[in-house]
């Protein structure tokens, strides 16, 4: 079952023992148009909560400082984090003590903190950080620019990664990290004025996406691909009722490593395809590569049910991309090369399988623009 939404898989997650030990960030992607020439450019921005129990009166940034982690200094802040993609790519981060931010816990969420909002239907906020904060606070891991934002969000199509993220097994912290993608195609309105260029977002060219990570620590590797700005090759014909989203990495559960795993779903105008390894009864399996070349990351994955395969082969070129900055809610910063774009782009072959898979029929053949992708292993400081 397909497009299921479930706002309490959306709700604040740090209690108990996460509390301590974890990290919950919402993150919203999107392509927006300048307001003079029309140009079009993808946007992030994000929420994510560290550690609420070990809050200060300041943020505690720790991100590798040795004399911090010598003491078991760990991280605690809402980092509001917001950046763009293409050749002139950034993030920027700003923090704010946990004793310092609202939080409604409960389903329909909301995180408040000065000037900057985000819920399950809106956000809003600014950062502004200049040449000389990044010179004198590095923790910050921020490029310099100004940005602010003011959007509703309206969350259309849903990818419910079913038991896996489910009360019971959120409540015993079952995973080392969760997902939930309550808009896995999302309509945003509103603006950005990034430097002082104002970009609209117009619900039918948003290209919009909406989900949550939570957990203890960070998956190796970390692959993430989605849009729905995506059209037939063979009708030639923009598939306005359709996303497609593939996650995942190498899953721990109670810190025994799985295999390299991911999850998807192709809601192909209106009917969907889910290809879900924890659903043993659909006999999903995928095999995946990701590969860096001297110009792009490289995405190709291949997923089996015993009623469909899709075939999903994405390129991003690394000029466009970003190294995104995050700290594990351990004080110690593993992904340092985690690629991140909003700009990638290829082909999906949908077939429907049928006979035990002996028979084979080609559905669609679609060109993706405006693809979320990440990829990224854990490595050493370079």
């Amino acid at each position: 079952m397909g497009n299921i939404h479930d706002i309490t898989r959306d709700e604040w997650m740090l209690r108990g023992p996460l509390a301590k030990r974890g990290y919950d960030w919402w993150w919203h992607s999107m392509t927006a148009e300048n307001e003079r020439t029309g140009e079009k450019k993808a946007f992030y921005v994000e929420f994510f909560t560290c550690n609420p129990a070990l809050a200060e009166d300041q943020p505690v940034i720790v991100w590798n400082d040795p004399e911090k982690q010598k003491k078991g200094i760990k991280p605690s802040y809402l980092m509001v984090n917001a950046g763009f993609w293409g050749e002139d790519h950034g993030q920027l981060h700003r923090f704010f003590s946990l004793k310092n931010v609202e939080i409604h816990k409960d389903a329909p969420y909301s995180v408040k903190a000065a000037d900057c909002l985000c819920s399950e239907t809106h956000s809003e906020g600014s950062i502004n950080v200049s040449t000389e904060d990044v010179a004198a606070h590095p923790e910050w891991m921020s490029d310099a620019g100004s940005i602010s934002w003011n959007f509703d969000i309206k969350k259309e199509i849903a990818f419910h990664v079913g038991y896996g993220a489910s009360k019971f097994f959120r409540t015993i912290n079952a995973f080392e990290m969760f997902w939930h993608a309550e808009g896995m195609k999302t309509k945003f309105e509103g603006e950005i004025i990034l430097n002082g260029v104002k970009y609209l977002l117009k619900p039918e060219t948003c290209n919009g996406y909406s989900d949550k990570n939570w957990g203890g620590d960070f998956t190796s590797p970390w692959v993430w691909l989605s849009s729905n700005n995506l059209t037939s090759k063979i009708t030639g014909k923009k598939l306005e009722n359709s996303v497609f989203e593939i996650g995942g990495g190498r899953p721990k559960i109670f810190f025994l490593a799985l295999n390299r795993k991911l999850l998807g779903e192709f809601y192909y105008e209106g009917k969907d395809y889910e290809f879900n390894f924890s659903k043993f009864w659909t006999l999903s399996r995928t095999i995946f590569t990701c590969r860096e070349t001297p110009d792009e990351i490289q995405w190709n994955v291949m997923q089996i049910t015993k009623d469909a395969r899709l075939e999903t082969r994405i390129r991003c070129k690394k000029k466009d991309m970003l190294n995104i900055r995050y700290e594990a809610p351990t004080g110690f910063k593993k992904h340092n090369r985690l690629w991140n774009g909003g700009t990638g782009y290829g082909t999906l072959k949908l077939y429907k399988r049928s006979l035990f898979g002996f028979k084979e029929e080609l559905i669609d053949e679609i060109y993706a623009e405006g693809v979320g992708c990440e990829y990224g292993e854990y490595c050493d400081l370079q």
